[in-house]
């Protein structure tokens, strides 16, 4: 016995979707590895082309097994700063880095250009204070606008003086998304600031994927509420 409402019952999915669906499945996990793997091989190759080339032909590999392996000037390169390094810890190794730059800075337009790129290299590599180590919510760039900064260090010298609060003043690096490398520089009081338990890591990709990926895969409904930055339950 037929009702009126047999054609209405919903239809399998036929072949086509089915192989579309099984396609972009596919595709989400390939594109994230195979992705991963060029970068590593472009970098790898960026790196042999400018180091292999300084390299005397007669310690190149390819003089004795007779092909160019990929990632020998990666190997060289990785050596060679180590080396510099353990030398640059060294007593003989910061006189000279200490001479050589007493010369850099008696000349105007290198001078600008060494002490930028020092600068960038020292924040970017060097372990230090400097560094990110909090995630913090803030409201920006209003009142009842919530957003995720990273605390830096706190305030010093002309600013921390100048600056009209009582209470300790924090740096705070609010990033763009999707590119966490470009922001905005921002001092907070510390009252202002609400700490996260998240890393550092796990909050610039919540940033980065614009709030798609919370951290541990948690579907931000379902987080705890006893935190609330309200104060709410």
């Amino acid at each position: 016995m037929t009702t009126p409402f047999d054609d209405e019952q919903p239809k399998r999915a036929g072949l086509l979707s089915r192989l579309r669906s099984n396609f972009l499945t596919g595709l989400v996990v390939i594109a994230p590895v195979a992705m991963t793997v060029w970068l590593i091989w472009t970098a790898i190759g960026w790196i042999d082309s400018v180091v292999l080339p300084l390299v005397p032909y007669d310690f190149q590999p390819e003089k004795y097994i007779g092909i160019n392996l990929r990632g020998i000037g990666l190997i060289i390169f990785l050596v060679f700063t180590v080396l510099v390094g353990w030398i640059a810890k060294g007593l003989i190794g910061r006189s000279l880095i200490a001479f050589a730059e007493s010369f850099v800075v008696r000349m105007p337009v290198i001078r600008s250009i060494y002490s930028g790129v020092k600068q960038i290299a020292e924040t970017v590599f060097a372990q230090s204070e400097r560094s990110f180590e909090r995630a913090c919510l803030i409201q920006y760039p209003r009142k009842g606008i919530w957003a995720i900064g990273f605390i830096s260090t706190e305030a010093k010298g002309e600013v921390a003086r100048e600056a009209e609060t009582d209470d300790t003043l924090l740096s705070v690096f609010v990033p763009t998304t999707p590119n966490p490398t470009s922001g905005f520089l921002l001092f907070f009081p510390k009252g202002d600031i609400i700490e996260l338990e998240m890393s550092v890591e796990d909050a610039a990709k919540l940033v980065i994927s614009a709030g798609l990926v919370y951290p541990g895969g948690k579907d931000p409904h379902d987080m705890p509420s006893e935190k609330h930055p309200l104060g709410k339950t």
